[in-house]
């Protein structure tokens, strides 16, 4: 059966006087849908036993891109640079994401995503990168450029690593168009990738399911402008397969 992948949508705003939407960019579906899985857009819904239902019914979860982690959930006053917050979106990814890794249901954080896992699971951020670290690095150039494919830094891999085995290589370029950045980490995780100055690239989870996160935005480059990117997408839906065939197993 196909898996099916958990998407938790972000909140748009296009005119004053509607009501919100709730979706994501493309590119997400695409690099799902190319490698055999069936997203499925997680509306930010309030009401958790509602969300439960719909979560119990995923085979992965793959935290997308967007906006802010309100810095209330790691216990900081928001820095006067902090970007645009999703109040809706933090409050249904908060728990999203601490079932799926306390239940060992695969995880793909991109961006956002990765670092909605690290907060969710007791982590805290940079707000803002230029205000908070020492760094010549623009993490935010191929957003600057308007380019999502623009390779703005190159990214290291720990070879011992499952990305640095999943993309074959311990060293390439990528894009790069975040503000924030992993601070303190997690208890449940590890660091596997880093940028020239240092900043986390990459995460994976230390309790032995696929749990990952990248902080590049992967789905932008996969297509075409950087083909290798698919292997992890690949990866990530294969896991959920074994997650699907393991959960029908018990059932």
């Amino acid at each position: 059966m196909t898996p099916i992948i958990g998407i938790p949508c972000g909140t748009f705003h296009d005119r004053a006087w509607c009501p919100p939407s709730f979706g994501h960019r493309k590119p997400y579906i695409d690099a799902i849908v190319n490698v055999g899985g069936a997203p499925l857009l997680i509306p930010p819904i309030q009401d958790e036993k509602v969300l439960r239902t719909i979560y119990e019914r995923i085979d992965g979860l793959l935290l997308a891109g967007g906006g802010d982690i309100a810095p209330t959930y790691y216990g900081e006053e928001p820095h006067k640079h902090l970007g645009p917050v999703d109040v809706l979106r933090d409050q249904a990814e908060m728990p999203l994401a601490r079932w799926a890794f306390a239940e060992g249901k695969p995880i793909l954080g991109i961006c956002r995503g990765m670092q909605v896992l690290n907060v969710a699971l007791g982590g805290s951020l940079y707000q803002d990168i230029p205000a908070q670290l020492e760094t010549l690095l623009e993490h935010n150039s191929s957003y600057t450029r308007e380019d999502w494919t623009y390779m703005a830094h190159k990214l290291n891999l720990d070879p011992a690593s499952q990305l640095a085995h999943v993309l074959g290589l311990q060293n390439m370029m990528t894009n790069s168009l975040h503000h924030q950045s992993i601070k303190e980490l997690a208890s449940g995780l590890q660091v596997v990738a880093w940028a020239p100055d240092g900043v986390v690239e990459a995460v994976e989870g230390l309790n032995g399911h696929f749990v990952m996160g990248v902080q590049c935005h992967p789905e932008a480059l996969q297509g075409q402008a950087d083909t290798r990117w698919q292997a992890l997408f690949a990866a990530f839906v294969t896991s959920c397969v074994a997650y699907q065939q393991q959960t029908l197993l018990v059932a």
